[in-house]
């Protein structure tokens, strides 16, 4: 009787409909969180934040530059974390691509304050990211490597992008103004610290 009541209970693993809510829901909160940063000249991390700082420089659209540079990071998925995991992380990266272009013509923001748009923005990526993590899906980028670590290695996921947003971040120095860069810093933070917090091993166990 002792050890019925203290084994584990039996992992459920998602549902095909759940993955499915997640990565649409996911997907929307990151579109429009970029949009608010690209509306204020904001940046945040990772693969996101490589192809807001190329479209700044460029002039190119945002999805179509996210969209190629994450293409050399799904050999690292497909051989680290297997095929279902790279097949969820291209649609979602080609989801946020396709949002990202539309999500301009379903809303229309004609001013917000660039400390708004550092909150909600990274609190949009934060929890985007967070449903696409749980539901083994990744954006491509630095998040592969960040849940493969996390999976394998137990380093925070959280943490580890953190760090590596810091480092774009720095490069943006010649590009945005101090102001931009110092609220792109506490973006980042913000995005980071919802994954650090509600992504920790142990603390939510999701099998898709």
């Amino acid at each position: 009787m002792v050890d019925a009541v203290l084994s584990p209970a039996p992992v459920e693993r998602h549902r095909l409909y759940e993955d499915a809510l997640a990565m649409l829901l996911g997907t929307l909160f990151i579109a429009l969180g970029m949009m608010l940063y690209t509306k204020t000249m904001l940046l945040t991390g990772g693969v996101a934040g490589v192809a807001l700082l190329l479209s700044y420089v460029t002039r190119l659209e945002f999805g179509t530059l996210f969209f190629l540079v994450n293409i050399p990071f799904y050999a690292l998925a497909w051989k680290r974390l297997g095929w279902m995991f790279t097949l969820r992380t291209v649609i979602a990266v080609g989801l946020v691509t396709l949002f990202s272009r539309l999500t301009g013509d379903w809303i229309h923001v004609d001013h917000i304050h660039p400390v708004y748009a550092t909150v909600i923005g990274g609190g949009l990526f934060g929890t985007g990211l967070l449903m696409l993590f749980r539901h083994r899906t990744g954006l491509g980028g630095i998040n592969i490597l960040a849940i493969y670590l996390q999976e394998r290695h137990g380093v925070r996921a959280g943490y580890f992008q953190l760090g590596v947003d810091l480092a774009i971040l720095a490069a943006a120095f010649f590009v945005l103004a101090p102001d931009q860069l110092v609220l792109s810093v506490v973006g980042a933070a913000i995005v980071n610290l919802l994954l650090a917090i509600n992504h920790k091993p142990g603390r939510y166990l999701g099998v898709s």
